[in-house]
């Protein structure tokens, strides 16, 4: 069997992910040929960790303005998308009038506009695009959709859904590009999207109907004076204010951070280690949303960024019982450590509530690697042999949209202080 060739765009924290796995695991069945980004010094670097961590041959460059002479040289079966999030919706529907398939990581987009232009672009090519919930392949995410298609608590009628972000994880959104809302859409958006697809996958269905309320509350300039916070500094690498900050994040302590962020400013001027203190920031970290879905369904789901775990917590309410999943993951921060920490879990436990018996608790599979053991399971399903499975994991452009549309319509309503009806979002 011919090996597939890829192509990724965006050599940045979650690059790795997915070319490491092409480099380390995957060489019998696809073959990486080539890196397009912006930033010089972190395509050379992304070169480098292929020679030097995986054995692998070096593959060639490509700045963002040779996208399309990318494609047209290397004639890849897939481009990988894992560039910014505001520039995802550029290369997916350039690569698809291209002639190839596409992979990219969540979100899919950002916004309602751009998420109509990727899906008219699929129509308009006949391409496939994949989307890489990973939280779908872990096993304690897989069980519970076991549990609710095998009908243990009946119909669900609600769901009440908590995730936490701790002061290692969860700050650092604020360090980074993500803290403008131009760029990621915000976090109901760039990291709600795993836990609305989740809720789409868990119960087979799509939104209709989402209001939402959010706000600025514990990062940003303001909130810090207003707690009596005094010193403040700009960025953290070299600032005698961000010594003993534990929200700093130094770059020059890290080789791989250095490597990658500290030496490649000179080439695009971005500072991964910005304070979560300062200004400009113009994303929420405390959130609240209501959704009912088509199968007449709600949700209610919260989200903060600045809490002591990492995890989540997550009830289903049915017409025969009740099931309750505690997921603590261990806190991390992206690109600072390895990959296979990502989303990896210190404590989990499901239980099942019958209705007129007694409460049982339910075995999960123990898996190594990231989010849960989810992460082996995802990549062998983009770059390995597919085998049948009966939860319909694999990810598709519609489930990327339904997914991102949850967070824009929280978006929209927090900023009109309206609910909002998704189907009036785009046209499928």
């Amino acid at each position: 069997m011919a090996r597939k060739k890829y192509v990724l765009v965006g050599t940045g924290g979650r690059a790795e992910f997915f070319y490491g796995a092409i480099a380390r695991d995957f060489r019998e069945h696809s073959e990486l040929v080539a890196f397009c980004d912006i930033n010089r010094t972190r395509l050379e670097y992304a070169n480098r960790l292929l020679k030097e961590k995986y054995d692998y041959h070096e593959v060639r460059l490509y700045a963002a303005e040779q996208f399309d002479e990318m494609i047209r040289q290397e004639k890849p079966d897939y481009v990988i998308v894992t560039s910014i999030d505001r520039t995802h919706h550029r290369y997916i529907i350039r690569a698809m009038e291209l002639g190839c398939d596409v992979i990219t990581e969540k979100p899919m987009t950002v916004d309602e506009e751009k998420c109509q232009q990727i899906l008219d672009a699929v129509k308009r090519t006949g391409r496939n695009l994949r989307v890489t919930f990973n939280y779908r392949y872990a096993p304690h995410n897989t069980k519970v959709r076991e549990l609710i298609m095998d009908g243990v608590i009946g119909e669900v009628f609600s769901v009440h859904f908590e995730w936490l972000l701790n002061t290692l994880h969860g700050a650092d959104y604020f360090r980074r590009w993500h803290r403008d809302k131009r760029n990621s859409g915000g976090l109901l958006v760039h990291k709600s999207t795993h836990h609305f697809d989740l809720v789409n996958f868990w119960l087979g269905t799509a939104p209709e109907t989402v209001f939402a309320m959010g706000d600025l509350r514990f990062y940003g300039r303001e909130n810090a004076e207003n707690r009596g916070i005094t010193k403040f500094y700009q960025r953290a690498t070299g600032s005698e204010a961000a010594k003993d900050d534990p929200f700093a994040l130094h770059l020059d302590r890290s080789e791989h951070l250095k490597a990658m962020y500290l030496d490649a400013e000179k080439d695009d001027g971005y500072q991964r280690d910005q304070s979560v203190f300062g200004d400009g920031i113009s994303i929420e970290d405390t959130m609240g949303v209501l959704v009912r879905y088509k199968n007449k369904a709600i949700l209610t789901y919260s989200l903060n960024a600045y809490l002591p775990w990492e995890g989540f917590n997550v009830v289903f309410n049915g017409s025969k019982g009740r099931i309750e999943l505690k997921v603590v993951e261990r806190a991390y921060v992206n690109s600072g450590g390895r990959k296979e920490d990502e989303g990896a879990l210190s404590y989990k436990k499901l239980t099942v509530h019958p209705m007129f018996e007694k409460p049982y608790e339910v075995e999960i599979e123990e898996r190594a690697g990231g989010h849960g053991g989810g992460d082996p399971i995802l990549l062998n399903d983009l770059f390995g042999v597919r085998t049948e499975d009966r939860f319909n994991r694999a990810a598709s452009h519609i489930d990327g949209a339904v997914s991102i549309l949850t967070g824009i319509a929280g978006n929209i309503s927090m900023r009109t202080g309206q609910a909002v009806r998704v189907g009036d979002l785009v046209r499928f």
